[in-house]
């Protein structure tokens, strides 16, 4: 049940985290660090209900001894136990041996290379508070990336069903079936943990790879990625507990029983 708990306050803390980010546009113009304002000098904007600040202005308050530099198309941050990669266009920033989801992608404007205030906060071991008053406040940390808080066998199994099941699929659609996995692991209607999730036969095998044996295929890069990105609170699909491929298989029992949620490339999710 530990397991389970542990992904339960996780999906609790990400749903309170987007509760959060609702309201900031009604804030917007204040983003506290350390008792200064840095929303303009950080370029700062929103998108839809996430606010985008520089990648080197937050680096250089957050983690002042590491450097920020640009190669292959792609910003660099490095040293003092840090090293993150964010590359416009891409959905995801890397740091160290972690990977942080970004929906709307990491962006570049006017010359400067921009991510959600949330995203680099955590890869910088600082955190993220919101209120009507205050606006948004960062509390800088330790200027680098805790632990992943996952363990191999979660990130062994998780990539394993994901390339799996959607090997041809886009990252989006990787990040939703790995979703589907956590939600069942956080739910009571399914086994406590990723492994007992993938396989579980109570009402008969859960997923077309256990019963092909695909799933102990080594799994794609960019699976490792998408279970590297779910793991650490990226999400897809919503609250779904399903998804079918219709053109792959006549069974329509989810799409008769259970709430459709969305569609991502050949799978259509439910709850």
């Amino acid at each position: 049940m530990k397991t389970k708990g542990r992904w339960k306050a996780a999906a609790l803390a990400l749903a309170l985290s987007l509760l959060l980010a609702a309201p900031v546009s009604a804030a917007a113009g204040r983003l506290d660090v350390n008792g200064q304002n840095l929303w303009s000098r950080a370029g700062a904007y929103m998108v839809g209900n996430t606010t985008y600040v520089s990648l080197r202005t937050m680096a250089e308050v957050l983690a002042p001894r590491a450097e920020v530099t640009w190669s292959e198309g792609a910003a660099h941050i490095s040293g003092s136990g840090v090293e993150i990669t964010a590359k416009p266009g891409q959905n995801y920033l890397t740091v160290n041996d972690r990977a942080l989801y970004i929906p709307d992608g990491v962006r570049s404007t006017n010359n400067r290379v921009m991510v959600p205030v949330r995203v680099i906060a955590k890869a910088l071991g600082g955190t993220v508070d919101w209120s009507l008053q205050e606006g948004i406040t960062v509390t800088p940390g330790s200027g680098r990336p805790g632990k992943a808080p996952y363990t191999a066998d979660e990130l062994y199994w998780m990539a394993r069903i994901i390339s799996a099941e959607s090997r041809g699929e886009p990252l989006k659609g990787k990040v939703a079936v790995g979703t589907v996995v956590l939600n069942r692991v956080a739910s009571d209607e399914f086994p406590d943990d990723v492994k007992s999730v993938i396989f579980d036969t109570k009402w008969g095998v859960q997923f077309t790879p256990v019963a092909n044996g695909t799933v102990y295929n080594e799994p794609t890069a960019e699976s490792v990625l998408a279970a590297k990105l779910v793991l650490d609170g990226g999400r897809e699909a919503g609250d779904s507990l399903y998804f079918i491929a219709p053109s792959l298989t006549s069974n329509r029992w989810v799409m008769q029983n259970r709430p459709y949620v969305t569609t991502i490339g050949v799978h259509w999710f439910y709850r």
